[in-house]
């Protein structure tokens, strides 16, 4: 099974392009970046990924921009997979986040994995012209949208949120079709038959195993119902904390039918510290 890394803050004290190549060198499958272009000094909603009563962590708004940081890391590296987790589609525009995808898939050699959510936050997404209320309509509109402009030559579309007469969009992907679309979602019924409808991999934060399992089982029936092979579809579990740290979990996850864990580092932000996270890693699972 693939192992990448995931790296919440990318700045001076933390730098990407040295911590993405020294993942490279030790075997890691793949780097992630995350996306929060702006996040609003006060919000309605706690964030999901704590507890209720538990502070924002800092890192929510000290992102980088996934898509410019991961075109550095690109001429950097060779190897290692670039993936987004996760770019918040309904926030951005569907034809300017088009062309950055395909020219990054086409700069890194075909090495990018799209990563795409809806977001959580109401005010974030209402400042950057986002329809939270219908924010998963949104963004499957963004994507069928995008996939348009990767594959035609002259595009049109006529969509709620999209509306463009024949246009020239390139360069296209390297990737063919486009990158592998993976959908950062809960696990629920509804969630889960939009990877098997119009996704090409499940990206979730879980609990257990048995709860991948258990989402995987759903996905391949809704794929059964929609008459499209299961075996197209990928499952890249996302870590928070320390979760997925020791071989036994990893391999727990293997089983239940895991392609990819993404492992997200919580040294101290200082490009060494998270070198040596990086060698804790590879010494205990690789």
């Amino acid at each position: 099974m693939d192992i990448g890394i995931a790296q919440p803050v990318a700045n001076k004290d933390a730098r990407a392009v040295e911590i993405a190549k020294h993942a490279e060198d030790l075997g890691f499958e793949s780097y992630w970046a995350p996306d929060h272009t702006i996040l609003p000094v006060d919000y309605s909603v706690s964030y999901p990924g704590g507890g209720p009563d538990d502070p924002e962590p800092e890192y929510l708004w000290q992102m980088a921009d996934p898509l410019m940081l991961l075109a550095n890391i690109a001429g950097a590296t060779s190897k290692i997979k670039l993936g987004t987790g996760v770019l918040l589609v309904p926030e951005r525009d569907a034809i300017l986040t088009a062309k950055l995808v395909a020219t990054l898939d086409d700069c890194s050699n075909g090495r990018f994995l799209f990563g795409i959510g809806a977001g959580w936050n109401p005010e974030e997404s209402k400042i950057l012209g986002g329809d939270f209320e219908h924010r998963w309509t949104h963004t499957k509109e963004n994507i069928a949208a995008m996939k348009m402009l990767w594959t035609e030559h002259a595009p049109e579309f006529h969509g709620t949120y999209n509306d463009f007469p024949p246009i020239r969009c390139y360069p296209k992907p390297q990737q063919d079709p486009y990158p592998p679309i993976l959908l950062g979602a809960i696990n629920n019924p509804r969630s889960l038959k939009r990877v098997a409808t119009w996704g090409d991999g499940w990206l979730p934060i879980v609990q257990s195993p048995d709860e991948l399992k258990e989402g995987i089982a759903q996905i391949t029936g809704f794929c059964q119902e929609a008459g499209r092979d299961p075996s197209e579809i990928s499952y890249s579990v996302f870590g928070i904390g320390d979760q997925w740290k020791s071989k036994a979990e990893i391999e727990a996850l293997g089983k239940a039918g895991a392609n990819r864990v993404i492992l997200m580092l919580t040294a101290e932000v200082k490009t060494d510290k998270l070198k040596a996270e990086l060698d804790q890693l590879n010494k205990t699972l690789m």
